[in-house]
Order: structure tokens, then sequence, then C-alpha cells
């Protein structure tokens, strides 16, 4: 009877010890594990909305820049027979702050009716200006005069570049009489932005990206005249 009370005893106490520490160090490895795959989840998914809203923004910028310089009454740009010259279009300037090819804001405009059967009246109103400018570690747009709007959320996403570079491809044209002025035979502007967007997640300074976007400028402006 009690040889078969002995076959029958539990765990020691020190096999219980050793069973319980290595459980702990299992859950302990299996916490580890999870921890990390949310850690990297939760990361993958910042870098997705922080590239979504980098190309949401660069979208929006690259759209509005394409729309500079459209004028409304552009055929009063071509020249005709008996006319003394073609009238220069109001909305063709686009242009960086004091005159440089780089920087972290764009200025431009474009015919922007208040209502469909609006005319153009050939000049530049409040309303029609538009831009984009890096301010507060956010990119924002130029609704009109003075009126700047933020275009992305700083709270959610920190815009650490914004870089804008204006380029200008001459193109020459020619003339049906042999020119004697200094501005002649006149070229043809062809005009380039390139635009480099980085940001960061605010929550996370680690979630970096970048993208950057070429916009062609439609409307070429003509520089110098035929004699």
């Amino acid at each position: 009877m009690l040889k078969s009370r002995h076959a029958q005893a539990g765990l020691s106490l020190v096999e219980l010890l050793v069973g319980t520490t290595i459980g702990l160090f299992i859950v302990a490895a299996a916490a580890l594990v999870l921890s990390s795959q949310l850690t990297d989840n939760r990361r993958l998914l910042l870098e997705a909305q922080v590239q979504q809203d980098l190309r949401a923004a660069a979208d929006i910028l690259t759209r509005e820049l394409r729309r500079s310089g459209h004028w409304g009454n552009a055929q009063a740009g071509v020249w005709v027979p008996g006319a003394a010259s073609a009238a220069a279009n109001p909305y063709a300037q686009v242009s960086l702050p004091e005159g440089r090819n780089t920087g972290t804001e764009v200025t431009a405009a474009y015919f922007r009716p208040a209502t469909g059967a609006e005319t153009d009246n050939d000049s530049v109103d409040d309303r029609e200006r538009a831009g984009f400018r890096l301010s507060n570690s956010a990119i924002q747009m130029l609704l009109g005069a003075g009126n700047w709007q933020p275009l992305t959320d700083p709270g959610i996403l920190r815009i650490t570049e914004l870089s804008i570079t204006l380029s200008t491809q001459s193109v020459p044209l020619s003339c049906h009489l042999s020119c004697v002025a200094a501005d002649c035979p006149p070229s043809l502007n062809v005009r380039t932005i390139n635009v480099q967007i980085s940001g960061q997640a605010a929550s996370d300074a680690l979630v970096n990206r970048s993208l950057s976007t070429r916009v062609r400028l439609p409307n070429d402006t003509v520089s110098g005249s035929c004699p």
C-alpha cells in the first residue's frame, strides 16, 4: 500500500519551479514576438499613411500648377496681319520669392471665373492667385490673394522638405525677315517645375518618406519679336 502511494506522488517543488520557469520563458518569448509584430504592423500603417498623404498633396500641387497661365482670351495672344502686336498673357508669370530658381514657395495665377458666364477681364483678380509654400511643417495652398490655407496636417504628417525648382528652356524661333534687333529672333520659353517633398509621421520620426514630381507648364511664353 505504501509503495502504491509513493508511485502516484505528484511533482516535487524543484520540478514545479523548473516547469514554471520554462513556461514563463515561453510566454515572454511569445509576448516579445507579438509586440514586435504589432510594432512592425503599426509602422507599416504609418508608412502607408505618410506615403498616401504625400502623394495626395503632390497630386493637388501638380494639378493646380498645370492650370497656371490659363487665359480666357488666349486668342488675343496670337498676332494677326494688321495688328501692331499680340497681347501679352496677364497670367503668364510663375515666380519664386526674390526671383530665385529654387525655393520653398511658388506663386502663379490663372483665369478663374466667379460664374460660368463671366468673361476674362485680362487682369489678375485676387481670387485668381494661386501658389504653394512650406510653413510650420505643413504645405500651405494659396486660395486668392493673401489667403493661405493648410494642405497637410502637421499633427499627422510633418513636412520636412519642400523644394521647388523652376527651369526654363529657350527654343529659338524663326522670322520671315532678317533680324536687326537684339531680341530677334524671338524665343519660346518652355518652363518646367520640379518638386521634391519629404515628410515624416508626427507620431514616429523614424517613419520618413519622400517623393518627387515634375510639372510641365502648358502655357509657354515668348520673348523677343520679329521685325
